[in-house]
């Protein structure tokens, strides 16, 4: 019989290696001094307790590979039954609260639970719609008892363990599901096997030399999961994981300062607000070995900020490329960008992310929007030619839960391998590195010809009064009509004719002159462009465009 491969066994080892490390930290409250009174938790408390809950699942009736929607927030609670729930043999549901209440339906619908193991508020809202839910028998309650539960959190973690092992998974047994922000269409549900996992966890931490010991303050609630699996210690963010455009910096900064943060992840909104307010307030993160960044290109203007913020020797911002479904693909660190690539994206080149980690296969094929079923069928296009990226790793999911016909369109079929279609267009370079042009969804053909929203956006952003734009295309493919939709800084807005006309033509002459933007005619302005409820970065291009269409057809 093969070896059994579950994520929880690495935090079965960490307990073993590092038993009265904290493994998390969390606050709590403020005491009357204006201190922020933490809760903690070691490896070895960590282990012990999701043993307990694991246990006392299986006392109450769990049966092996039942799927239990998880809604906590993040915190001690979220990591301890995450991991539980994997050493149980549950497979973990995992949906993003903030992608809105139909999306959510739809989602949990789709994967027919067979509980939940939530908050209250969930759980009154489950008992409301129970219809939608015919198999979810097995409920769990994170607090208070409520109708249809068999248990609370606090009985299970007081359950015996004497008797308790865990689950023998296998490495291609379902682990999770884990739904994407859907920010080119209807979420999805990423089918996450033990083995992607533990070769996910591994990946990240020898590229980057993350170390035991270290510390993570992770503003993304996956990355608190995969420090646990690495002897991390995480000290969870007093912030609002769906709104990271809106994080308060000083209670970021307070808790890197407290704790001695090693490591921090968060998303380019997530840096943006952070490294502004240090930069403003002359306030530096010394304890900082290294930033990541995900969920979409970082500007420039984040980078250089964060330059100055990171100031311990060989301190970067990195930002690892990838998605749900294909994490990690490749990754680059802000120095590089900001001495090398940075002046080439300016002027069109795209976004340089870096070169792809070890193990990990990319291939440059020409865009096709049907099903490709077999690696034969795809014509691989040479060095300095964009076209679609796919990618080939043991970190790359096999499928989409109940999706067939959005597997089928992503999946490339290789012998017994296969390759993942990302979605996302690119090139690379004569050095081998990896440029991003944008997603292939969002492509604007003007007679026939093709415009990368990436390259087009940054002529523009290159204006100093503007934050960030988006090339949307009016009409039908391949003859639509090109337009910018650009959202000024703060502080910028035209609010008067005469403003807008004079920065609309400041804009209009720098897209006419570059070769990748002169078709383009029309300049809009916005004040907040719509993003992904994830990251708050993603740009939702497709509802920029429903809006940009009356007001040039008129």
């Amino acid at each position: 019989m093969s070896e059994s491969v579950n994520i929880a066994h690495r935090l079965k080892q960490m307990a073993k290696l590092c038993p009265d490390q904290k493994a998390i930290i969390e606050p709590i409250k403020s005491d009357r001094h204006g201190n922020v009174v933490y809760r903690e938790l070691t490896f070895r408390e960590l282990d012990d307790i999701t043993d307990r809950i694991a246990a006392g699942l299986l006392e109450r009736g769990f049966q092996t590979g039942m799927k239990l929607v998880l809604f906590v927030p993040f915190g001690i609670d979220f990591v301890s039954l995450t991991f539980a729930l994997f050493k149980a043999g549950a497979v973990a549901v995992l949906i993003d609260p903030g992608m809105g209440r139909t999306n959510i339906f739809r989602c949990l619908e789709e994967v027919k639970p067979d509980g939940f193991v939530a908050v209250p508020i969930v759980h009154f809202v489950r008992l409301l719609n129970r219809r939608k839910f015919p198999n979810a028998k097995f409920n769990i309650s994170a607090s208070r008892w409520m109708p249809g539960v068999v248990g609370k959190l606090r009985e299970l973690k007081s359950t015996n363990t004497s008797h308790f092992r865990p689950a023998q998974s296998q490495k291609q047994d379902l682990a999770a599901i884990i739904f994407t922000s859907g920010s080119t269409g209807p979420p999805k549900g990423v089918a996450y096997e033990h083995g992607m996992f533990d070769a996910q966890v591994g990946m990240i931490q020898s590229y980057y030399g993350i170390e035991s010991g270290e510390v993570d303050l992770p503003g993304f609630p996956l990355f608190g999961l995969f420090n646990a699996a690495m002897g991390v210690t995480t000290v969870i963010p007093d912030m609002d994981p769906t709104k990271p455009a809106e994080v308060n910096p000083r209670k970021i900064i307070r808790a890197i300062e407290d704790q001695g943060v090693t490591q921090a992840f968060g998303s380019p909104a997530f840096w943006n607000r952070v490294g502004r307010y240090c930069v403003e307030n002359d306030v530096t993160l010394p304890t900082l070995n290294r930033a990541l960044s995900a969920g979409g290109p970082v500007p420039t203007h984040v980078l250089k900020r964060m330059q100055q913020v990171l100031t311990k020797d060989g301190a970067d911002l990195f930002t690892p490329y990838g998605a749900t479904e294909s994490l990690p693909v490749a990754s680059i660190g802000g120095a590089e960008v900001l001495h090398r690539t940075a002046s080439q994206t300016s002027q069109g080149a795209g976004t340089c992310v870096g070169k792809c980690f070890p193990n990990v296969d990319v291939k440059i094929i020409e865009i096709t929007d049907g099903p490709i079923n077999s690696i034969a069928d795809a014509s691989e296009l040479p060095v300095g030619e964009i076209g679609e990226i796919i990618v080939r790793s043991p970190s790359v999911t096999r499928e989409y839960f109940q999706r067939p016909e959005a597997t089928q369109l992503a999946k490339i079929s290789d012998g017994n391998r296969f390759w993942h279609r990302i979605g996302d267009v690119g090139y690379f370079d004569n050095e081998q590195q990896l440029w991003f042009c944008g997603r292939k969804a969002h492509i604007v053909e003007v007679q026939g010809e093709r415009l990368f929203s990436v390259r087009c956006e940054a002529i523009y952003n290159e204006h100093p009064k503007i934050y960030r734009c988006a090339l949307v295309g009016i009409g039908d493919k391949p003859n639509q009509r090109p337009a910018i939709v650009a959202e000024p800084e703060s502080g910028n807005f035209p609010e008067s004719e005469v403003e807008e006309k004079a920065l609309r033509a400041e804009l209009l002459a720098m897209g006419a002159a570059n070769p990748l933007t002169e078709q383009i005619h029309d300049i809009l302005f916005h004040r907040s462009l719509p993003v992904d409820t994830r990251h708050n970065v993603k740009i939702n291009r497709e509802a920029l465009a429903i809006w940009a269409a009356p007001k040039l057809t008129h």
